[in-house]
């Protein structure tokens, strides 16, 4: 193998279609508005934010890379990632990874806000952690996974400069946990040689797994759009109908279709999956007092 280190493949090694997980990012926003926390909310502060935080995802994508080259070259298709397919070198990506880290705390620091570079700190510690020992361990593996979700959404809260209500993290998490189990379940199709923790699991458990965490995801939103005080009485529940519709969906894909490895991917190239977070945010937007 021979590095061609072209601006192309550099741009595959920040993998930038993932920067969509960083909506997560967004989320907290209209809620908080609408509750009244923080102070007058700030678009360039969130440009600010979302931009050094998917600097610091793609630090992280760089490094695993680098880390997962071998295992890589035996998935058939992680083997065409720029580090394990030789068009990048280990060397190359790592000092790649040390920049965006740099940049994307630089960044967090930019926002003003109390706690952004406390968070993006707390996610690379995290991501460090599961990529060196935690994606070995079955359940440990999901459970990091998800925690990455919902320090996007804490992150978003810090960045509004409002408190992180119990029921957003509870449905945050069911929801990552969700997505977690749902890639697991597409790993497992190309054997366990690839991923140590996949020995850890099999189709019938990540079957239940995924319905226990989809319906724990539904419950808890309608919950909380019963219980939230920011929502108006008589529309509190206009986006749950959008929010059953779109696991349910992303459920048959994962089990009728075999999606659900990049939960990025399987967004992108699935046209329901956008008209129904569309519908969930006309309606939670119309839903706010």
């Amino acid at each position: 193998m021979h590095e061609t280190p072209v601006p192309e493949s550099l741009w595959r090694l920040l993998r930038p279609l993932h920067w969509t997980k960083n909506l997560f990012i967004l989320v907290p926003i209209p809620f908080a508005i609408a509750a009244q926390q923080g102070g007058p909310w700030s678009l360039g502060v969130t440009l600010l934010g979302v931009s050094g935080f998917s600097a610091l995802a793609s630090a992280v994508y760089a490094f695993n890379d680098v880390w997962d080259r071998r295992s890589d070259r035996q998935h058939p298709r992680k083997r065409l990632r720029p580090v394990a397919a030789g068009a990048i070198s280990p060397g190359r990506a790592l000092s790649c990874s040390a920049v965006l880290v740099v940049v994307g705390l630089l960044l967090c620091a930019a926002t003003g806000r109390d706690g952004a570079v406390a968070i993006g700190g707390t996610y690379l510690a995290l991501q460090l952690f599961y990529t060196l020992l935690g994606k070995r361990v079955p359940l440990v593996d999901v459970f990091l996974l998800a925690l990455g979700y919902v320090l996007r959404v804490v992150f978003g809260c810090a960045l509004a400069a409002a408190t992180p209500s119990s029921w957003l993290l509870l449905c945050t998490s069911a929801l990552a946990l969700f997505l977690g189990l749902a890639k697991r379940r597409a790993d497992l199709q190309f054997g366990t040689s690839h991923r140590p923790a996949l020995r850890g699991y099999d189709v019938r458990f990540v079957d239940q797994a995924l319905a226990i965490s989809g319906g724990g995801a539904l419950v808890c939103y309608a919950l909380y759009a019963m219980d939230a005080q920011v929502l108006i009485r008589g529309r509190e529940f206009w986006g749950v109908p959008f929010v059953a519709f779109g696991i349910l969906e992303y459920l048959r894909l994962v089990h009728c279709e075999g999606e659900g490895g990049t939960p990025v991917e399987t967004l992108l190239r699935t046209p329901t999956l956008w008209l129904c977070v569309l519908g969930w945010a006309v309606a939670t937007y119309l839903g706010l007092a």
